[in-house]
């Protein structure tokens, strides 16, 4: 999208034709093409038509807000998720942050959030169209007054009065995904020390980042939203006894921990448990083991499994009815003896795709059954279950 056209969408004519496109479907694109041409610029047309067509995707990030805001197909595709902007937005709010830069602003996902959270924020970002989508989305969510968008390179921004800064490093490229930190824009030791100016810092890394590259002093945490991990932010200066922490959306359910030594392996309970993945890429097992009197059933596999069933938010639970040796011809003979027509297979350590193994099951029947596959030292296991509901009884 070229910044004309962008800024076309603006005016009223844009206006117009943005609203009448709310709840176009897939599909109807060449046909309302055709008949909106005849009354408006092509160009303005396509333009509205894109746009239309990026506030739909967006809903899944920014809900009800997405009909609102302007989008680029980057932007709608790296922006931060609304509820966990809120997170760290509520976060920077209770350190006392009332002042923040925000660098690599993109469409301003953050920005908004911050803003929202009463934090008067700076937003920074060196491309011209993302500034002009980041100041178009404070405007339509009447944040204006509390978001200052600039065109710069962070790099020569001033952060001195600010209480925090937050920035966001590119990840990618246009050959796709950038997994040296060093090959982020800005490079991570850059925003390491950007983060170190202020009172406050947070930086947005990939998930996957090794724990030997989080600097001394900074906190590790990282997020989840409805079991799926969706970023890892390293905190400065909030003065965290722990170094890492998980945090699960909604909630939020925040724990802290990562200096607990790994649970002992042993034999297969009752129940089953699935640490959330937040929690197993902040090294958080030991501290879910804890909660639920567990031990591993393998010392490189992210299972725990317990005599008893407890509460916890972090793991999901599973009550499991047989506990075999892995072996695909006994398990369709279990699946077509009980009627089990829908299966749910998780699986680690094992080389096996649950798309292929469904085809070899051929389940059929009423009956539902969750699979899990689990390698061993002791060699491959499967486990059959259901998963157990908080406050449900177990054998409900």
């Amino acid at each position: 999208m070229e910044i004309e056209s962008f800024r076309g969408l603006l005016t009223d004519q844009g206006q117009s034709l943005l609203a009448e496109l709310r709840e176009f479907k897939p599909g109807e694109e060449l046909a309302l093409a055709t008949r909106l041409r005849k009354e408006h610029p092509a160009e303005l047309v396509s333009a509205a038509l894109a746009q239309a067509g990026l506030r739909q995707r967006a809903r899944a990030k920014f809900g009800d807000d997405a009909d609102a805001m302007y989008f680029t197909p980057n932007g709608v595709e790296q922006a931060t998720r609304r509820s966990v902007a809120e997170w760290r937005a509520q976060r920077f709010a209770a350190l006392g942050v009332r002042r923040l830069a925000d660098l690599c602003c993109g469409i301003g996902g953050d920005a908004i959030a911050l803003a929202r959270a009463g934090i008067a924020v700076l937003a920074v970002d060196r491309d011209e169209l993302t500034c002009a989508v980041a100041e178009a989305n404070a405007a339509a969510l009447g944040l204006g007054g509390l978001i200052e968008v600039r065109q710069a390179d962070v790099t020569e921004v001033d952060v001195t009065g600010y209480d925090a800064v937050f920035t966001d490093p590119a990840r990618r490229t246009a050959r796709g995904r950038v997994f040296d930190p060093e090959a982020y824009s800005p490079p991570l030791s850059w925003a390491i020390e950007a983060a170190r100016r202020t009172p406050y810092g947070a930086l947005k890394v990939a998930p996957g980042i090794p724990h030997a590259l989080v600097p001394e002093g900074a906190e590790a945490e990282w997020v989840s939203d409805h079991g799926e991990v969706k970023e890892a932010v390293l905190w400065f200066g909030t003065g965290a006894t722990e170094p890492h922490r998980a945090t699960l959306l909604p909630g939020p359910h925040t724990l802290t921990g990562g200096q607990l030594p790994d649970p002992a392996p042993g034999p297969v309970g009752r129940y089953l448990y699935e640490p959330d993945g937040a929690v197993i890429r902040a090294h958080q097992v030991a501290e879910v083991a804890e909660q639920v009197d567990g031990r591993l059933i393998d010392p490189m596999i992210a299972y725990l499994t317990s005599d008893r069933l407890a509460a916890t938010p972090y793991a999901h639970a599973y009550e499991l009815t047989d506990v075999l040796p892995f072996h695909i011809k006994k398990l369709k003979a279990l699946l077509r003896e009980r009627g089990v027509g829908t299966v749910v297979i998780k699986k680690r350590g094992i080389a096996i795709t649950p798309e292929d193994l469904r085809k070899q099951l051929k389940p059929s029947g009423p009956n539902e059954v969750t699979v899990i596959l689990c390698r061993t030292d002791r060699g491959p296991l499967m486990m059959l279950g259901q998963p157990v509901t908080p406050g449900q009884p177990a054998g409900a």
